[in-house]
């Protein structure tokens, strides 16, 4: 019942077009709402911004785990974690170039 490694290897660049898909959609998503914020415009170091990223990220998985999946804890985290990382990383980087 053991599969031939020729099917296992399909299986494996099947499962690499997929996910480098769904990178890509991502990073498609990720970008217009950049865009539509405003952060094409700000001159910033891509590390500087990455970190901002991180930061933001680590916020909303944190606060995806102390929800209950209603709104109000989501809707709570957007408007403080919009308010607060993105414009001071914004700001800080405008003021330093």
């Amino acid at each position: 019942m053991k599969k031939p490694t020729s099917k296992i290897r399909n299986e494996i660049a099947k499962l690499q077009e997929q996910l480098k898909a769904a990178e890509t959609r991502d990073a498609e998503r990720i970008g217009r709402i950049a865009l539509k914020a405003g952060l094409g415009d700000i001159k910033i170091e891509e590390a500087e911004l990455q970190a901002a990223f991180e930061g933001l990220a680590k916020r909303f998985r944190r606060d995806q785990g102390n929800t209950t999946g209603g709104k109000k804890g989501a809707g709570d985290g957007i408007g403080s974690t919009s308010a607060s990382v993105p414009s001071g990383a914004a700001q800080g980087s405008s003021d330093e170039a």
